[in-house]
């Protein structure tokens, strides 16, 4: 079954840390070892496991990509928000973990986290569990 995690993001970029929802999903779920599947299905947002335990981590990673794609390029796309687009496909829309005895398998300091690169905006992660 898939389930539907709403976001809702305050900024043009935005790094929502959603580890809790998703161990919430896995938990719900029942599944004691699997995998769990988190898609973002839209073309200027994206997920990322990293730290969250230091919040700079993530300012950091914003910052470079702004550096990487910057927002006053020459771009064709015409809608402005081309460095949303390319920042999005940068990081990915999808990511796989694993769940061992009904919980996320992270490292210490590793959460998951939504990207938002064309905000704010009402969004949605869309989250499967597969048992083994």
């Amino acid at each position: 079954m898939m389930n539907r995690i709403s976001v809702r993001t305050r900024a043009k970029v935005d790094f929502q840390d959603i580890t809790h929802d998703i161990q919430n999903v896995v938990a719900r779920s029942g599944v004691v070892n699997g995998v769990c599947h988190i898609f973002v299905p839209h073309t200027t947002a994206a997920v990322t496991v990293n730290e969250h335990a230091d919040p700079s981590v993530v300012e950091d990673i914003a910052e470079q990509l702004s550096t990487l794609v910057p927002q006053n390029s020459k771009y064709c796309h015409l809608e402005g928000n081309a460095p949303a687009h390319i920042k999005a496909s940068l990081i990915g829309s999808s990511k796989t973990l694993f769940v061992e005895s009904g919980k996320l398998v992270l490292g210490t300091w590793q959460g998951i986290f939504f990207c938002e690169f064309d905000g704010p905006r009402n969004r949605a992660a869309i989250v499967k569990i597969a048992p083994d």
